[in-house]
């Protein structure tokens, strides 16, 4: 009797959907170009669209997708979609030039307009980085490809009325209100959308300095694409020569790493217990100082509200306060000069001045035993490993090294939760990395126990590390979630922290070998939600009670070692 052949499943689908868009990326950046309408930028599109991410919503629709497009723009430089060559290049010195970067809202990256058809984006975080802009690109460009179907007519030599009254509002000096709404009803017949939906999304993305940013993104995605049609101008991403040179080389952590070790010597902190702690550049400063700092503002001690008043952009000025304060008590502030993007804050324990500070040390410890806490921001996707693996590294100078004295390492960052909602909290156990057999368990000093009595949902088991949280994809994250490994949630750091970490104290032996590790994960979003995704908005002040109960769990334990 013959076998039955078993029918490939959704989640096997958009695994070989995720390999092929990552083969066909690192082969496309060794050939060094593309063209998105040509054989290979259709082989990324195609992949895209059988994996269906959830950030980005109706892709595979005939209808354009809203939310998906303001997630992404807000990850791109503005004016991108205006640009016909788009290039990837390492940092080769531009921000030396007459040129201004343009840094997105939601990633640090510099981005020059070279000139009307060219955007030049400097890659200084690794191959993550890339992945995550082409990935976005390809977005676009699917996007940019449904507004060309929807207005060529007439076998491509004619548009339809609703594009040209576009065009004539876009390209016209004088845009009233009444006109604008007028534009927006035609912008919703070309998307596939009410005219609720525009005007909703056209608010979102509308500024005082540009009123009608909505419309300019629709009217130039679908003018390049209907060009490419039309006349055969293609649009073209390039990958400069120094990129592919330097990629992979740690030039960036290496120089990253260089700066903090040269300073911890200068400040005799070398051979001092040191705290690595990964998180924002707030939490740890203002759970040290705030409280007290700000006690006759905010009498309850126990209360979040400081936090969330510390949180609010108005009150600029109570940070200031705070920062001040942490400066004259021993924080040392150091701004990133390497192009990794990631600032870092030391703090001095033994500079802490009485009842300065929230936290207090265990009784009779020597000045040369009192903690240094390191905290450095967030780093992104295998960036991670690439500045812990540096900064493990001992200190060289001549022929003398110096090794750093580091008692433990803390991991604090927002994930995706598959069980509960934003804001709830995450402890793994372990890290599985997306696509690869790789796995590293390990011992969490961190547990669920921790975090109990806290109005908050807190979950404890493995966590996958995504290649790009713009592939999550249900179908993969339901079967991670419901088969026997155990997964909590998904983010892009931990596997490449926790292999830096395990090289440098059990390979390479230049840290201790019982180094304590701490991993603890806020939910920014569930993919298995629809409307609970990414791409539905930030977490506001709703990410403030994680954060500080997380920092406030890591310096307990950090002061009580």
């Amino acid at each position: 009797m013959a076998t039955e052949i078993k029918q490939t499943t959704r989640a096997q689908e958009s695994t070989n959907a995720i390999e092929r868009l990552y083969i066909t990326m690192r082969h496309l950046l060794n050939r060094g170009f593309y063209k998105p309408s040509g054989v290979s930028g259709n082989a990324l599109r195609s992949a895209l669209l059988l994996l269906r991410p959830e950030i980005y919503g109706t892709i595979a629709e005939e209808k354009a997708e809203l939310n998906g497009l303001i997630y992404v723009l807000e990850r791109l430089p503005q004016g991108i979609e205006e640009c016909r060559f788009i290039n990837l290049t390492s940092e080769e010195g531009y921000s030396k030039s007459h040129l201004k970067p343009i840094v997105p809202p939601k990633r640090r990256r510099n981005c020059f307009r070279i000139d009307n058809e060219q955007m030049n984006i400097e890659i200084t975080r690794g191959r993550s980085d890339i992945y995550d802009i082409l990935t976005h690109l390809t977005f676009l460009f699917i996007e940019s490809g449904k507004i060309s179907k929807r207005v060529l007519v007439d076998e491509g030599n004619a548009t339809i009325r609703d594009w040209d009254k576009l065009t004539d509002f876009v390209l016209s000096e004088e845009k009233g209100d009444d006109e604008r709404e007028v534009a927006m009803i035609h912008a919703a017949n070309i998307l596939g959308r009410t005219f609720d939906e525009v005007v909703a999304i056209h608010n979102k993305l509308c500024t005082q300095k540009n009123p009608d940013q909505f419309l300019n993104v629709i009217y130039w995605l679908g003018k390049l694409a209907i060009e490419e049609e039309t006349t055969g101008n293609k649009r073209t991403i390039t990958f400069s020569p120094l990129l592919r040179e330097r990629l992979g080389h740690h030039i960036h952590g290496e120089r990253w790493a260089y700066k903090i070790k040269r300073t911890l010597k200068e400040k005799n902190l070398l051979s001092r217990p040191i705290h690595i702690i990964s998180a924002n550049m707030h939490s740890v400063m203002n759970s040290l100082f705030a409280k007290k700092t700000l006690a006759k503002e905010f009498p309850n001690a126990n209360s979040l509200e400081v936090f969330e008043a510390l949180s609010a952009a108005k009150n600029k000025n109570l940070n200031k306060r705070v920062k001040t304060v942490a400066e004259k008590n021993g924080m040392i502030f150091l701004d990133d000069e390497s192009g990794a993007n990631i600032d870092v804050q030391i703090f001095d324990t033994a500079k802490f001045g009485k009842d300065k500070c929230c936290y207090d040390l265990s009784e009779g410890i020597s000045e040369e035993q009192k903690p240094v806490i390191f905290v450095m921001d967030y780093a992104f996707g295998e960036q991670a490993y690439e500045t812990i693996d540096e900064l493990l590294k001992p200190l060289e100078e001549g022929d003398q090294k110096y090794f750093l004295n580091v008692d433990s390492v803390s991991i604090m960052g927002k994930a995706g939760i598959l069980e509960g909602g934003k804001g709830d909290l995450m402890i793994p156990s372990a890290h599985i990395f997306e696509g690869t057999a790789d796995n590293y368990p390990f011992h969490n000093e961190l547990c669920a126990s921790d975090f109990e009595g806290n109005g908050l949902k807190v979950l404890e088991g493995a966590m996958v590390t995504v290649l790009g949280t713009s592939l999550q994809n249900k179908d993969i994250l339901r079967f991670f979630y419901e088969s026997t490994w155990n997964v909590i949630g998904l983010e892009m750091e931990g596997v490449h922290y926790q292999k830096a970490v395990q090289s440098a104290s059990k390979i390479r032996k230049s840290i201790k070998k019982d180094v304590k590790v701490r991993y603890a994960y806020y939910a920014s979003d569930n993919p298995l939600e629809t409307g609970s995704t990414l791409a539905s908005g930030g977490l506001g002040t709703t990410g403030v009670k994680p954060t500080y109960l997380i920092t406030d769990r890591i310096l307990k334990q950090i002061f009580n070692s």
